[in-house]
């Protein structure tokens, strides 16, 4: 190992987007325990909370268009079935309790002084031998952050002893970081699930200390299991009873996708490397006071809805995702797999780039990676909007990359822009049509489009009774249109 003081601790060098992480780590380690209580949001997939929320009305202060069925766009969105859940959670609540409860593997409260190691094999006579007499010399240190994926639990208690201090690795911080951002059951049941892992991995250790402080017979009285069987019949219990638990919220969460489609809400992905500025540009574009972007990795680890409209009052929804990072340790990306699902179901993805970011082209490879490996539709991935956000840190930036957009969530600046093109791919990828209809006012059409379309605007003829209607309209409300009302004149935009 190679080692090199920084201010008061040691740091060694971490490469890429570890590096990233590396400050995360120090950061999260350092925070005291107040920082694990997360503001609330609304889950997508969580039945007591699952309702989608109207955003503000569009502009010119009129009533929200409508969608479907008659009532607000939004209303009943997530609404069947819903007592049934509810009695449903009651029952499953105690045994959920019971799976969240404290975990063994918590890094506790309290600042911690964190020193980082990159382990780095160097030959010859310069290689250096002293990296542990300098960790041990450190003021006050009361961890260090080896910068490998996961150590083992006896190489772990080894450095542990070594350096008289907490070690941790990769694999425990950012599951400290998950911890203390996860906020519905959803998330934390997964936490707890890349936990198993870890579990397992500390009860060898013990069961091999046990052996060898202890002697004699290894079996429990009268239950002809030994020690270890025990504890690894129960992991194994508790990790069947957490599956389950999240086979159950997922399929609630695709009761939620199937209501959706069936009113016809086209569904846009909002995805991007951790802290690329996600939740702060779907709060800029649906104008939802309740979110709360936060400057951190991982803020969002749950799958989260949220209501707008597009500049032809067309409203859509937002589905904000879990940040990416390279090199996530495998056993975390298993656990977090099913958020991404979601993704496939989409009519658009919205890929978020900070363009500040001195590796910003390293990130957006690694959520292409990623992408890729979720076996998306092709045209998912062709008709993809890239945005450059965080423009404002950057005079005069103008994007190098076709089919980019420059924007700053936070500031306003490219907004407009970015909700014509938005649109204009829905269009496309959903098959709606833009309509000038004309209707008899005596009739029952205008009735008809207001409730089944999205209706822009309605100009009306007084002399001969009849009105133009500028909506937008689904292939399947088109056809139905049709067949009710042969005679109408239409006028495709």
């Amino acid at each position: 190992m190679r080692s090199a003081l920084l201010s008061s601790s040691l740091l060694l060098r971490c490469r890429g987007a570890v590096a990233a992480a590396a400050a995360a780590a120090a950061a999260a380690l350092s925070a005291p325990a107040a920082c694990c209580r997360p503001l609330p949001a609304r889950p997508l997939g969580a039945a007591a909370s699952a309702r989608l929320w109207a955003p503000v009305r569009p502009p010119g202060g009129q009533e929200p268009p409508r969608a479907g069925g008659g009532g607000e766009p939004w209303e009943g969105v997530a609404s069947a079935g819903q007592e049934e859940e509810e009695e449903e959670e009651d029952e499953d609540e105690a045994e959920l309790e019971e799976l969240l409860g404290p975990s063994p593997l918590a890094v506790g409260p309290g600042a911690q002084r964190v020193a980082v190691v990159h382990p780095a094999v160097k030959w010859g006579p310069k290689k250096p031998q002293l990296t542990t007499e300098k960790i041990k010399k450190l003021p006050h240190l009361t961890a260090v952050f080896l910068n490998v994926e996961r150590i083992s639990s006896l190489t772990k208690k080894e450095l542990e002893d070594a350096w008289g201090v907490k070690v941790f690795d990769r694999y425990t911080v950012v599951l400290h970081i998950f911890r203390c951002n996860a906020r519905t059951k959803e998330a934390k049941l997964q936490i707890a699930l890349a936990e198993i892992p870890l579990l397992r991995s500390n009860l060898k250790n013990e069961v091999s200390q046990l052996d060898q402080q202890r002697g004699g017979s290894r079996y429990i009285m009268g239950s002809g299991e030994t020690f270890m069987e025990t504890q690894n019949r129960l992991l194994k219990e508790k990790e069947l009873k957490i599956r389950n638990a999240l086979e159950k919220l997922r399929r609630k969460r695709s009761i939620l996708r199937n209501q959706r489609k069936r009113r016809e809400f086209p569904i846009i992905s909002v995805m991007g490397y951790t802290n690329c500025g996600k939740t702060t540009l779907i709060k800029a574009l649906t104008g939802e006071v309740g979110l709360q972007p936060k400057d951190q990795l991982f803020a969002t680890l749950d799958i989260t809805a949220h209501a707008g409209y597009l500049p032809s009052h067309m409203p859509v929804i937002y589905v904000d995702t879990i940040g990416f990072l390279s090199d996530l340790p495998h056993n975390l990306v298993e656990s977090f797999s099913a958020t991404l699902e979601e993704v496939a179901y989409s009519d658009l993805i919205v890929h978020v780039r900070d363009i500040t970011h001195p590796e910003t082209i390293l990130q957006k490879a690694s959520v292409l990676s990623v992408l890729k490996n979720l076996n998306l539709p092709s045209h998912l991935l062709e008709s993809m909007v890239e945005v450059h956000n965080k423009v404002d840190l950057i005079d005069r930036y103008k994007p190098t990359e076709e089919n980019s957009l420059a924007i700053s969530a936070l500031c306003g600046h490219g907004l407009e822009q970015l909700k014509e093109e938005i649109e204009k791919r829905i269009l496309k990828a959903t098959g709606k049509k833009i309509l000038t209809v004309k209707v008899s006012l005596d009739g029952p059409q205008l009735s008809w489009l207001y409730k089944q379309a999205t209706v822009q605007e309605v100009e009306v003829t007084p002399e001969d009774g009849t009105a133009d209607v500028k909506v937008i309209i689904s292939n399947s409300a088109f056809g139905r249109y049709k067949k009710l009302f042969p005679n109408s004149k239409l006028f495709i935009s």
